[in-house]
């Protein structure tokens, strides 16, 4: 057997075993969270009382031909919630079989918050979700799917959201999939609000609750962006609002039907859908005033690639000298070669010896040579930024070898955007595991790195290891920003963080300007064989480790990116 076909079979036993393991701690996850008893229902209604605002909760609920058993177990869901000051508005879209009418007017006479509209011809989930929000009188309105359920308490924690966050305009929840059988399976346990995965995926769809008048404001459902209407809406919605109005409830609120014809049993089922999430997509981004690809990547998923302007800045790609003058004339001439970029300028910082060697013997004459005696790994990077004049700083470990010549331009699209201050890459081993995929905070009470061990064409939770999204930090192994933005929080912690930790810490730092910090798998950097990476290496000194969990703690305790029902010893396993 070939070391090829050697590889590719561990990849998948390793695959195999990551889904049996998730699936295993899902199911004990369900154990401890999945059903609600009774005296905690008890509990919650209690807490209703306490309520200073108890609002209209509107459902919204298109139907279409669907079947008696599915229609009437997701009708009972919401009879069935805690939470009472709700209506269900329905509206049926002229469905030709007579049951649904009849089940319909059957509810309707039994609930008096049961309000149904019977469309006179068929217009399709966008104009009957249109038709069903007329019938609204609450102040938020909920999104439901005409063979999916609501958990019991859906309702209530919507409620006490906008309790406690009286601006709330957005409430999105966790979720799983629930077959025929009633078997529950598939969590999707979600980030906050990620902008970077929203234009990836549409996280957000289930349970989606949203203030009235905003929706009516943005003129409801769009006819003609049908199978991805709600993706289309929220990003109507997130136009009008700030960020801050955006609320996510780390519960799973809402099962979604996994049958024949549903987009849930598979991504198959309604292949129109996904081009129109991609138009819906490419629509957001010019009237928001952004230039860009929308594409087709792994799984039927998107890829937004912004525009370069037609004169490249000039990017300063810096790393530090190496473990002797032969490796590091080697990785110059590895990135030199690996990356198609015409305004690049490698930037090596090492001692005053070696700068004496590189004077006469400079591989590529390619490099600038940059003195720094300094011992702290923090300061040496300091001084190559105070020695450059670059607009776009890439910091990269030099025993990486880039998988794609594109590799910096993929980087370069996100980082000169100004909402955007950081960017990362996908890091590989040498056998293509993932080293890392971004910077979990709270792992083991401190930090971890996202996808630690992955195959790397695994997706991993919400496919977040193969598409573009959003993480609290990455590494300095490959981080591309702005200088303007680098020196606006003045650069690295050198004092606090000399070797290790810094890369971190600047990436919160840029958190708190506002700035998001994105990860990229499309820019891929693979580890070279027999080498270490220096960062990825090192363990943080006490006084470095004790002085970053005392400056960042609220976020060690939860970090937004990463969702609190999910283990915080095996990143993105089920907590049991």
């Amino acid at each position: 057997m070939s070391d090829y076909s050697w590889r590719r079979i561990k990849k998948s036993l390793k695959r195999r075993l990551a889904e049996r393991n998730e699936r295993r701690n899902f199911e004990k996850w369900l154990e401890l969270h999945g059903s609600i008893s009774a005296e905690q229902r008890a509990e919650m209604r209690e807490r209703i009382e306490d309520f200073t605002h108890q609002p209209l909760i509107s459902v919204i609920l298109p139907v279409y031909n669907v079947g008696e058993k599915w229609i009437r177990a997701c009708i009972e869901s919401v009879l069935d919630q805690i939470y009472e000051n709700w209506e269900l508005c329905i509206a049926d879209d002229c469905s030709p079989s007579p049951h649904v009418r009849k089940i319909l007017s059957e509810y309707a006479a039994q609930d008096k918050r049961i309000k149904v509209v019977f469309r006179d011809a068929n217009g399709h989930i966008s104009a009957a979700s249109n038709s069903a929000l007329e019938l609204a009188n609450g102040e938020f309105c909920a999104l439901l799917d005409h063979d999916d359920l609501l958990s019991a308490n859906a309702l209530f924690y919507v409620a006490q959201e906008i309790n406690n966050f009286p601006e709330t305009d957005f409430i999105y929840s966790d979720e799983d999939m629930i077959s025929e059988d009633g078997a529950r399976h598939t969590p999707k346990f979600k980030p906050d609000f990620s902008l970077e995965l929203l234009y990836s995926v549409n996280y957000a769809t289930h349970l989606a609750v949203y203030r009235t008048s905003i929706v009516r404001k943005i003129g409801g459902f769009r006819v003609g962006l049908e199978g991805s209407q709600d993706y289309d809406l929220a990003l109507r919605v997130i136009e009008q609002i700030p960020e801050n109005h955006i609320r996510h409830i780390p519960r799973i609120l809402y099962h979604w039907r996994a049958i024949q014809g549903s987009v849930a049993l598979s991504g198959d089922e309604k292949p129109y859908a996904h081009e129109r999430a991609r138009d819906a997509i490419r629509l957001h981004l010019e009237r928001t005033g952004k230039r860009a690809k929308v594409s087709q990547t792994v799984y039927n998923l998107h890829r937004v690639q912004y525009n370069l302007p037609t004169q490249l800045p000039k990017i300063n790609l810096i790393l530090l000298e190496k473990e002797d003058f032969a490796a590091t004339a080697t990785a110059i001439k590895t990135l030199s070669e690996a990356t198609d970029y015409q305004n690049l300028e490698i930037v090596v910082v090492c001692s005053a010896g070696a700068k004496a060697r590189f004077d006469v013997e400079n591989p590529t004459r390619k490099a600038k040579i940059i003195v720094c005696e300094a011992e702290s790994e923090a300061e040496k990077y300091n001084a190559a930024v105070r020695q450059t004049n670059g607009a776009i700083l890439c910091f990269i470990d030099g025993n990486l070898r880039p998988a794609s010549s594109e590799w910096l331009k993929e980087m370069l699209g996100f980082a000169i955007q100004s909402e955007i201050g950081a960017v990362g890459a996908k890091i590989l081993d040498a056998d293509e595991t993932v080293r890392h995929g971004g910077i979990i905070l709270g792992i083991n009470d401190f930090i971890g790195y996202a996808h630690n061990g992955f195959p790397k064409d695994v997706g991993g939770n919400l496919g977040r290891a193969q598409v573009v999204n959003n993480f609290s930090a990455t590494a300095i192994d490959c981080l591309a920003t702005r200088r303007d933005v680098f020196e606006k929080v003045s650069g690295f912690d050198a004092e606090n963080f000399p070797n290790r930790l810094f890369d971190v810490d600047f990436c919160l730092k840029l958190r708190e300007k506002n700035l998001r910090v994105v990860w990229t798998p499309h820019a891929e950097l693979v580890q070279i064989d027999g080498r270490k990476l220096l960062n990825l290496q090192k363990t943080p000194t006490a006084a470095e480790r004790e002085f970053f969990k005392e400056k960042w703690r609220n976020l060690i305790e939860r970090d937004p990116f990463y969702n609190p029902n999910l283990s915080r010893r095996e990143p993105f396993m089920p907590q049991v």
